[in-house]
């Protein structure tokens, strides 16, 4: 047990402390302090040098970007500047014709579908006629599947007389003569006569198989060897030239 103070009431009188009690050094002290305390306010409510900095460029950042705003609103064309906030059909150009202003003639390119039979009856040659074939087959007109009837129609006729008997690949089917030398009334007839048998015959599957491929001439050259067209099978290519065929010209007769 704490011994009772007879100096002292035991009661706590608020509001009073040691520190509260005037001492011969108590009023310089308590300046000092708020001396002190003056200076810690003040540099918190200073902005540091970095947050000036930061400032000032955001300022300048957001001048730049009014100016830039507002010279967009002025829209040239009638002299006057039209505000930022204008819809887009205010800000809309326009554009005033004169009334004697003249029409520009518009000129439009024409387009032609070309007839490949009448092309090739026109050229008249021995590459048109193989294209002619090709058409009549409905099989694809390439260089090589040209290059493959010409030189077949070279080991037939002969280039420089291929449209004897109007038959340039001495074809039997439809011209009367079974073993091939029969007479068409024209090289267009014999065109149309040559794609069927091309086609339906079975014995020149091979042979519509390479042309349909349309790129292998020699594919296409050794299924026509292997094929019944020429009892010979021309002595299995020894007798096949594979060097260019020159273009030759038929008579206008001919394709009447």
């Amino acid at each position: 047990m704490r011994p009772h103070d007879p100096g002292s009431s035991g009661v706590d009188t608020p509001g009073v402390g040691s520190s509260d009690i005037d001492t011969p050094d108590a009023g310089p002290r308590r300046a000092a302090m708020r001396r002190r305390d003056g200076r810690h306010a003040a540099a918190r409510s200073r902005p540091s040098r970095t947050a000036v900095l930061v400032g000032a460029v955001t300022a300048t950042a957001a001048a730049s970007a009014l100016a830039l705003v507002a010279g967009l609103a002025a829209i040239p064309g009638s002299g006057t500047e039209r505000p930022a906030d204008a819809s887009p059909h205010e800000q809309l150009q326009t554009l005033v014709v004169p009334g004697d202003a003249q029409r520009a003639a518009v000129v439009r390119d024409s387009y032609t579908a070309a007839d490949p039979v009448a092309e090739a009856i026109a050229g008249g040659t021995n590459h048109d006629w193989a294209r002619l074939v090709l058409v009549y087959a409905d099989l694809p007109v390439t260089d090589a599947n040209v290059a493959v009837l010409t030189r077949w129609m070279r080991q037939e006729n002969g280039p420089e007389s291929w449209w004897t008997r109007n038959n340039p690949l001495n074809n039997g089917n439809g011209s009367g003569g079974g073993s091939g030398l029969g007479t068409y009334d024209s090289l267009d007839e014999a065109a149309r006569y040559c794609a069927d048998s091309l086609t339906t015959y079975p014995g020149y599957a091979g042979i519509l198989r390479g042309l349909r491929a349309g790129g292998d001439t020699a594919a296409t050259e050794r299924a026509i060897w292997a094929s019944p067209w020429a009892s010979s099978h021309y002595a299995n290519g020894a007798h096949w030239s594979s060097r260019p065929v020159e273009v030759v010209q038929a008579p206008a007769s001919a394709w009447e």
